[in-house]
């Protein structure tokens, strides 16, 4: 049950005349130890990225500014999240498709992971990707 444990979770927000500020911790704020973080801007309009599965990692998916689109699929169902607010972060758990689209004009997509990069982590293929989690 993949989508089942997909979960928007609102992060701690302080609010301040000055600027809010949220904070994240690992094991507190996202249910894994935080090995990893990367950031996707700049996205030309039109684009997609993600487009592929992990077998092991779990990520939490932020939009730092702007807007965009997240795509899940776990081989049986489909769902869309839209993310625009920087205090809430999307738990896409192990072997979940993901695809993110429709990136506002200067939107930031932050990445939080539970594990370093690992190219055999991927199931870049849709195909091969459906075909193990319908096994």
């Amino acid at each position: 049950m993949p989508l089942a444990d997909v979960k928007l979770l609102e992060l701690p927000k302080i609010a301040d005349p000055r600027g809010n500020l949220t904070f994240i911790e690992g094991m507190k704020h996202v249910p894994f130890e935080i090995s990893r973080v990367y950031y996707l801007y700049d996205v030309p309009g039109g684009e997609t990225r993600g487009g592929h599965a992990h077998r092991t990692l779990e990520q939490f998916i932020i939009a730092a500014m702007g807007s965009f689109d997240v795509l899940l699929d776990d081989g049986f169902d489909r769902k869309r999240v839209f993310l625009n607010r920087s205090y809430y972060g999307l738990y896409v758990p192990r072997m979940v498709w993901r695809e993110l689209e429709n990136f506002s004009s200067g939107s930031v997509c932050l990445v939080l992971a539970s594990h370093p990069y690992d190219e055999a982590d991927y199931y870049r293929s849709y195909e091969e990707f459906r075909s193990v989690v319908r096994t």
